[in-house]
């Protein structure tokens, strides 16, 4: 029995949806239960195309879409093969609130690297800090499961740094630790998304390529008098992290 036999044989309509996506749902099925062990070939391209009555396109969008869940590995001129019979986790986030931060880091770790006395350009200016003013610098790593997914590069004012210490960091959340040893409530955070690509630090850190995409979100948190006490950036790897937000239609 050939792999191609554990597809229905149907063609696929718009009426219910991208068809590459109807087309990954099709896929995804026969890896999931085991019918596609780990290491086999998925059918050519071509055959899957006309076995649906669909384009080469679509049949690449939908093994795209695989190929980032972590069920299959795409190879050049050769057929895909399957990579693992579960999806790989991904930290997927909406974060409109405190609320949604904490639901994000639920399954999280962190592990301390450093905590010191550092200068940093992005302390300074989020801080107002003097030139040459060092600030207080805690360096961690978030885990999930036994995976590195993002590095935590968290800043605090000379003044604040200055009564916590490394010990005091024992929530995968540090603006929360901050909160309940030093009594400061924080009113909330702006929040600035952005990509970068790895350097060797963090492609160390994250067991990840130099040079591959970053998705880099730094948190200012402000006390409820407006000042800033925290400044967090964090870094994860492309492949493991999305960043989710709803967009009403509300123009016109």
């Amino acid at each position: 029995m050939t792999l191609l036999s554990f597809l229905p044989a149907r063609r696929l309509f718009r009426d219910h949806g991208p068809l590459y996506r109807q087309l990954a749902a099709i896929l995804r099925a026969p890896i999931l239960d085991g019918s596609y062990p780990v290491g086999a070939e998925l059918p050519k391209e071509a055959a899957i195309a006309d076995r649906f009555g669909i384009s080469l396109i679509t049949v690449r969008q939908a093994l795209r879409e695989l190929e980032s869940d972590g069920l299959i590995r795409k190879r050049a001129a050769k057929p895909a093969v399957v990579a693992a019979r579960t999806p790989a986790a991904k930290l997927s986030s909406a974060f409109r609130n405190f609320a949604d931060i904490a639901a994000y880091t639920r399954d999280a770790r962190l592990e301390i690297k450093s905590y010191r006395r550092q200068i940093a350009e992005p302390a300074r200016v989020a801080f107002n800090l003097a030139a040459g003013e060092a600030s207080y610098c805690l360096r961690s790593i978030l885990v999930v499961g036994d995976r590195r997914e993002g590095q935590i590069t968290t800043w605090f004012p000379p003044d604040i740094g200055k009564r916590l210490e490394r010990k005091d960091f024992d929530d995968v959340l540090i603006f929360r630790a901050v909160e309940r040893h030093l009594g400061i409530r924080l009113l909330g955070a702006r929040i600035t998304v952005r990509a970068e690509l790895a350097d060797r630090d963090v492609a160390r850190d994250l067991a990840y390529a130099e040079g591959a995409p970053v998705l880099a979100m730094e948190m200012l948190y402000r006390a409820l008098d407006q000042r800033p006490v925290e400044l967090t950036i964090a870094r994860h790897r492309a492949d493991v992290f999305n960043l989710v937000y709803d967009a009403p239609n509300d123009a016109g």
